[in-house]
């Protein structure tokens, strides 16, 4: 707590902006699925629109984060906002399969629950630039809480939003209300952005000097480059193996296997939500024991042996118990790894280190759906995007480790480029 008491104004702005918007991504992850159906299109066109969805989220987040040091984090920010705005509405008043693709290509959409867009390599970045080193880990540990605890409620709230509608309206439309709150969020998101002050953005005297090669240019990034783009390439088969699980995949694998209705899915996600949150603040406790990339990796394991135990429940409490079970460690190495990149970067090039990761989580996750929806369109193979993904996770820790183990940020010793 004594960390968030000295990130001040913008700090606790940026919180707000990041519960906003984990609250709508949440409410829309419950929905999307059952709503793209529900207006006709097949499982396998439900995972191109996605997968093209993250593709356009990667290529917005990309030009977005890697400038946002040099053209200004704020207006960045804003212009996220407005796409986000942009694709909700479209997404609510049209069926035509292009137009999806296309609102979901150029705005922004989450249909994991999860980040998507510019927002959170922004925020990182400005908050990093305000709170020491050694409560950075604090800080975003409760920063994903926050995160957390509002993608919990915003399932909560669209299960129980459309489970009241459909008494009178039909399942699409209620499913669609979801879908215009999302952009009248972005909306409120919007506003929060241009509030923010001149302070979130980084400091002149932190900027490099000399002559930048046309990559540095476009990247931001110049010193480093390196690290940075091992840790992408890592990050990338991670959200490639999770993005076959996304959290609209697995509220439908709970539809298709046991007939879960939205209203209790919203409550599933919900608990399965909190205990991730709660879970971050354990991490940065342990970090501060053991270290940040044995933190990410000791937490991560089992948790993927776990995502792998849920298909073979054979009962809905047993299949809740152990997603719930998953959900209390599957997000500790969140704010370790936010907090590890942050620290292996020079500060002028964080939004953009945090961009390029981001973009290459973003990337991964946009692949996979494409698969996951062939899968699903076949009854005997909804199983396998469980397997698949924990074997790819698990390969993930595995080379995290081997490659960064002694490649220390600065509250822990030396730092190795």
């Amino acid at each position: 707590m004594n960390a968030l008491r000295a990130i001040g104004r913008d700090g606790r702005l940026l919180f707000a902006t990041r519960f906003v918007r984990l609250f709508a991504y949440g409410g829309l992850s419950v929905v999307l699925v059952l709503y793209l159906v529900g207006l006709g299109l097949s499982e396998a066109d439900t995972g191109v629109l996605l997968t093209t969805t993250l593709l356009g989220d990667t290529l917005v987040s990309l030009y977005l984060t890697t400038q946002a040091d040099r053209l200004g984090r704020r207006r960045m920010l804003v212009v996220g906002a407005a796409l986000m705005v942009g694709a909700g509405l479209l997404f609510a008043f049209t069926h035509e399969l292009w137009l999806l693709v296309v609102a979901g290509t150029i705005g922004v959409i989450s249909p994991s629950g999860q980040e998507v867009g510019p927002f959170l390599p922004i925020e990182q970045a400005a908050l990093s630039q305000v709170v020491p080193d050694r409560a950075r880990t604090d800080v975003f540990a409760w920063y994903t809480l926050a995160g957390a605890i509002a993608t919990a409620l915003g399932s909560l709230a669209a299960g129980f939003l459309t489970n009241s509608l459909q008494r009178s309206w039909t399942a699409v439309d209620s499913y669609r209300a979801v879908v215009i709150g999302y952009a009248c969020l972005g909306a409120a998101l919007f506003i929060m952005f241009r509030s923010t002050s001149i302070a979130i953005e980084p400091r002149a005297s932190s900027r490099s000097a000399g002559p930048r090669s046309p990559l540095a240019r476009f990247s931001g990034l110049h010193r480093s480059h390196g690290v940075v783009l091992r840790l992408s390439a890592l990050f990338a088969l991670d959200s490639f193996g999770g993005g076959f699980v996304v959290q609209s995949f697995a509220a439908y694998w709970f539809f298709l296997r046991f007939g879960v209705d939205p209203k209790t899915l919203g409550t599933l996600f919900f608990a399965a939500n909190v205990v991730a949150g709660l879970s971050a603040l354990v991490a940065s406790r342990l970090a501060n024991r053991i270290g940040l990339v044995n933190t990410m990796v000791v937490t991560h394991l089992p948790s993927n042996v776990l995502l792998m135990l849920i298909p073979v429940m054979p009962t809905l409490p047993l299949a809740t118990l152990v997603l719930v079970l998953r959900f209390s460690i599957s997000q500790m190495d969140v704010p370790t790894r936010q907090s590890y990149t942050m620290a292996v970067v020079t500060p002028d090039e964080r939004a953009a280190a945090s961009g390029v990761t981001g973009v290459a989580r973003t990337t991964g996750a946009a692949l996979s759906p494409l698969f996951a929806g062939l899968l699903f369109s076949h009854p005997s193979l909804i199983n396998v995007p469980f397997y698949i993904a924990g074997v790819l996770k698990i390969a993930y820790d595995l080379l995290l480790y081997r490659a960064f183990r002694s490649v220390k940020p600065p509250e822990e010793g030396r730092v190795a480029r």
